[in-house]
């Protein structure tokens, strides 16, 4: 069995920073923190978390998996976080979430975090059993695609928003409703399209897989390079409005069509999902599903301190929405 020892010998330190670095003490230097972690990583120390956490104080720190920092939506749910978290004295540690460093989450977060907020990201059950075990509570941010009874969530009702944004395309006179998603699979987008889909029957309305069109990492980039691709096809669209999983893709739909000499709404109506500020200011503006981000963040720190001070259980809330009409969404030509 692998122990402190070992890691102190592998590190060239002492077990004495050993204990520091996994008691999460200020006294150690980062880049001997880091040499510490690389030590456990490759050795696969498991300490005797739980234990330890019974001897110890809390951190006062959160950790937040983002998926895109530079995205203005999950920027907008992190200021409401940061704005409640200082209320309460706690602290957030944000870490840029990669599915093909999963397993480092464990020791990135040791010792360092009392709770963990995701990002809507499906996380491995390995990875959900192991801070349960060390008593690390995870809420996520928007619905996973695979979900964990362990994990609970706050997002909007998917169904019913896209219910009342097809119900205003269909009084439009849109029958064919297309969507923008992202290519990745097991991302929360995948679970709009999913809502978006069921809204759709439970209208009579159908929906094809050829009418479903993917960018990467729902950036307005890939969206724009996606229908800018589907445009130059030369054939007309099948589809006469399209949804979109975020503003940023609507943006890079809009940005095609303007580019490809395709009229919104004349031609082709738009509409989206967030309702980050950016999506106000385009021309057309567009239609969106406003997320109360700010909202959000506050409810989410609220419910983990609560659990962490108090014990009340965190379990899964719908926070309201509201559909936002703009100049996008125009009448259908047939």
């Amino acid at each position: 069995m692998v122990t402190r020892d070992d890691v102190a010998r592998r590190a060239g330190v002492s077990v004495a920073v050993v204990s520091y670095v996994i008691n999460n003490k200020a006294v150690v230097k980062e880049a001997t923190r880091q040499k510490v972690l690389q030590a456990i990583r490759e050795l696969g120390y498991n300490p005797n978390l739980t234990a330890r956490s019974l001897k110890t104080k809390r951190t006062n720190q959160i950790g937040v998996l983002f998926n895109n920092i530079g995205n203005s939506f999950e920027t907008g749910i992190a200021l409401g976080l940061e704005q409640k978290a200082r209320e309460y004295g706690q602290s957030l540690i944000f870490q840029t979430f990669a599915p093909e460093e999963e397993d480092n989450l464990k020791m990135i977060f040791m010792g360092r975090t009392d709770a963990i907020i995701a990002f809507g990201q499906s996380l491995k059950t390995e990875t959900v059993d192991h801070f349960a075990k060390v008593g690390v509570p995870l809420f996520s941010i928007m619905t996973p695609e695979l979900r964990h009874e362990s994990v609970p969530f706050v997002d909007i009702d998917w169904l019913a928003a896209y219910g009342k944004l097809a119900d205003h395309l269909a009084g439009l006179g849109h029958k064919r409703i297309g969507f923008m998603g992202n290519r990745l699979r097991e991302k929360h987008h995948d679970v709009r399209l999913r809502f978006l889909r069921r809204a759709l029957e439970a209208r009579g309305l159908e929906f094809r897989d050829e009418w479903l069109l993917r960018g990467t990492f729902g950036t307005l980039e890939s969206a724009y390079d996606a229908m800018s691709n589907r445009l130059a096809e030369g054939d007309e669209l099948p589809f006469t409005a399209i949804v979109c999983a975020n503003d940023l893709m609507a943006i890079g739909v809009l940005s095609a069509c303007r580019d490809r000499g395709l009229s919104v709404p004349d031609r082709l109506s738009i509409a989206s999902s967030e309702d980050i500020l950016m999506a106000s200011h385009t021309s057309p503006a567009i239609t969106t599903i406003h997320y109360p981000r700010r909202r959000i963040g506050y409810a989410t720190v609220d419910a983990i301190v609560a659990h962490l001070k108090n014990g009340t259980p965190l379990e899964s809330f719908a926070a309201d929405y509201e559909i936002v009409i703009r100049q996008s969404t125009g009448r259908a030509r047939d």
